[in-house]
């Protein structure tokens, strides 16, 4: 694609933007109208986001959310036309220093794969690799070693290793012993295939000792057939699914041609990292804010069935796979094109489909990793290394849509979210994990979709060294990583997953569950629901376990403890700290004050009162207090961002707020009452009558399309 005009120079014209996405589109020009709607014709969300890129590159202030907003050639033509250029502070001011025996810092995600893989880290203490085997043509053992190295004279990242401060260095030399060649030939079928299963074992869950700079590994198995077995193994700390492409294609053209040199890059990753650093400050701040916004939204990862595991170590991942034929393929691409999805999204949502039908969360949170290249330098789509960012994507399945209208959901919001990567997936993680200490697992669930990237595994590779018969991926603290990837002209989906870490027959059923609804994506016409996804067998566990049905109590929520308040009052209803006590009577009193204190401001039954008290006794006693109140209770945690409390008071309709002294802050037409204070107020004599069918309570959830959502009681 040409990118040389910019803003302030020569526009460009609407032929030349035809021309440069009738290449992205592999169409020819003129079929692209000019209000044809992009993502119709087949343009998915990470081309849109390698085009912004590629104009970031050439001087344009255009981001991803600019183009995904608008979606046809005329509305982009007017954006370049208008597009101011990037100022002086968002570029790089000199070329960085390249040396390479110089440390350097991690990037991101890097850093993340670098943390997980030590020992003591829950799900962790696992390296983060993949791993695949070649089987087919007898491939020369000689030639594949010179062409291994050669492939590590070109890529710098092949010879890095990763030091205990957390820091990265480029080596003169790699560590790779060469190429070992193990012989079966002359072994029986039966044992030339225990050979391989034991290989397999024992390299596709390996931990590379990436501190002496062990980031990769090549093996050749010779078997009886006269056939050979190529085990390719790379560390994801310098290696994304693009740069995997390029290793396998350059490894294939130097087995091609032995002897003869690549093209030396004239770029590196580490230049590219520091670079990068350099600018996009507007960018950021502008993505910081927006997250800052956005995280006390995030709904909780999906809560599957699992049992707990060791901290680390010990545990693998397995495969489930599923390759849908071309002849599918091109029935989901067609619908989607038809209601203006992306065929990404479409598999996005069909996975959160299932996932919620075995949590029961209609809001859940997933992983998705993005593959984030500036093209800063011409040689940056050849480089070597890890350019992932992460998106965290809270995605809302509530049921009762179309499918067509659900993905059009999660699409606007994926587009959303991933318009603001400048702050990246992993300060988003730990933005989250601040807000909720207490969730051991932030983001396990992970959604992958390589389709842009177009076959994983080109026409060389396959001649040079055969069809690839096993893959397998492994990332720490991972519960379960979807992916699909172009392949055979289809697409392939697989699940690695942590088998032990999921209840007996869980996974397996999930996975079948995707498979058909897969298959009733291509023959639908996506204007319906979705069918039931849960096998004949779980329904009738879940209907034996719901199975509560019982006579119905008269009474209200807080009847029980103002009876026990009166019938004894001395016993002991509430504990805590070291020497905290609180008896039935007193408690009952300071609720019976609280109720007095509220009634004085004006509530009456049916208002709704906020709950703004850390755990404790005065928790305890402001529920109950509102309750004999006749009105309901809106928890909100104190922990809760101000702007999120807010939005939760209106939505709400609260004007008055029990709180504890502490300092909250609350809108100036919020009424606070301190449920220690109110121990000086005049106590009802008894609480407020109100009927069973009353509103008791309102507890609000996440809100993942960013508006918080209030369940009543």
């Amino acid at each position: 694609m040409h990118l040389s005009n910019v803003a302030g120079t020569a526009p460009w014209s609407r032929d030349e933007l035809r021309t440069a996405i009738g290449e992205l589109l592999d169409e020819p020009a003129p079929a692209i109208g000019d209000h044809d709607d992009l993502l119709c014709l087949g343009l998915d969300s990470i081309a849109v986001m390698r085009l912004a890129a590629r104009w970031r590159g050439a001087g344009l202030e255009i981001g991803f959310g600019d183009l995904i907003e608008r979606r046809t050639l005329a509305q982009w033509h007017e954006l370049l036309a208008t597009a101011e250029s990037v100022s002086p502070e968002d570029s790089p001011t000199a070329p960085a220093r390249d040396d390479t025996t110089e440390p350097f810092e991690l990037a991101t995600m890097q850093h993340a794969y670098w943390v997980g893989r030590a020992d003591g880290q829950e799900l962790g203490g696992v390296g983060s690799h993949f791993y695949c085997e070649f089987g087919g043509r007898s491939v020369e053992a000689e030639r594949l070693e010179e062409a291994v190295r050669e492939m590590v004279r070109r890529h710098a990242m092949l010879r890095c290793r990763f030091a205990d401060d957390g820091r990265q260095q480029v080596l003169a030399d790699s560590p790779w012993p060469g190429l070992r060649v193990r012989d079966l030939t002359g072994a029986g079928a039966e044992a030339a295939e225990a050979g391989l299963r034991e290989a397999r074992e024992a390299l596709s869950h390996r931990r590379l000792a990436v501190d002496r700079g062990e980031v990769f590994d090549v093996r050749l198995t010779r078997l009886p057939d006269g056939t050979s077995r190529v085990h390719f193994q790379i560390e994801m700390m310098v290696s994304d699914a693009h740069s995997f492409q390029n290793l396998l294609s350059d490894l294939a053209a130097c087995y091609a041609n032995p002897g003869q040199s690549l093209e030396p890059l004239g770029y590196t990753f580490r230049r590219y990292l520091a670079e990068r650093g350099e600018h996009g400050t507007r960018a950021r701040e502008r993505a910081r804010e927006y997250w800052r916004k956005r995280v006390p939204d995030l709904p909780p990862p999906p809560a599957l069935p699992v049992r707990p595991l060791p901290r680390a170590g010990g545990r693998q991942m397995t495969r489930r796979f599923h390759w849908l034929p071309p002849c599918q393929r091109d029935l989901l691409t067609a619908r989607a094109r038809e209601h203006g999805l992306t065929l990404s999204a479409v598999f996005l949502t069909a996975f959160a489909e299932v996932l919620a039908v075995w949590s029961g969360q209609s809001e859940l949170l997933l992983n998705l990793p993005v593959y984030d290249r500036e093209p800063v330098h011409p040689d940056v789509p050849r480089l070597v290394g890890d350019f992932t960012n992460l998106v965290l994507l809270g995605v809302e399945v509530p049921g009762g849509l179309s499918f067509a209208e659900q993905v059009r959901r999660v699409q606007a919001r994926l587009h959303a979210d991933a318009s603001n990567t400048a702050y990246s997936g992993i300060e988003v993680l730990r933005d989250l994990a601040r807000l909720h200490p207490d969730r051991a697992h932030l983001a396990p669930v992970v959604f992958t979709t390589a389709m842009s990237l177009g076959e994983l595994f080109d026409d060389a590779v396959r001649r040079h060294f055969g069809d690839p018969v096993w893959t397998m991926s492994q990332t720490p603290q991972v519960w379960l990583d979807h992916q699909v990837t172009e392949r055979d002209g289809g697409l392939y989906v697989n699940w690695d997953a942590v088998d032990d870490l999921f209840a007996d027959g869980v996974l397996d059923a999930m996975f079948d569950a995707y498979r058909g609804l897969l298959a009733w994506l291509a023959e639908a016409e996506w204007t319906e629901g979705i069918p039931g996804l849960l096998p004949a067998g779980h329904l009738e566990v879940r209907a034996a376990v719901n199975s509560t049905g019982s006579e119905v109590p008269d009474g209200l929520l807080h009847s029980g403890f103002f009876e026990w308040a009166a019938r004894d009052s001395s016993r002991v209803a509430v504990v805590w700290g070291d020497s905290g006590r609180a008896s039935f009577g007193a408690l009952g009193d300071w609720a019976l004050r609280i109720a007095g204190a509220l009634t004085a401001r004006g509530v009456r039954p049916g208002d709704v009162v906020g709950v703004s008290v850390a755990r404790g006794a005065g928790q305890v006693a402001g529920v109950l207090g509102v309750l004999a109140a006749g009105a309901a209770y809106v928890p909100v945690g104190v922990e809760q961002p101000p702007a999120r409390r807010e939005r939760i008071y209106r939505s709400a309709g609260v004007r008055v707020v029990l709180g504890d002294g502490s300092a909250v802050e609350a809108p100036d037409w919020i009424d606070v009452v301190n449920v220690n204070g109110a121990v000086n107020s005049a106590p009802l004599e008894r609480p407020v009558g109100v009927g069973p069918d009353d509103l008791a309570y309102v507890i609000y959830t996440s809100g993942s399309t960013g508006v918080p959502k209030g369940v009543e009681v």
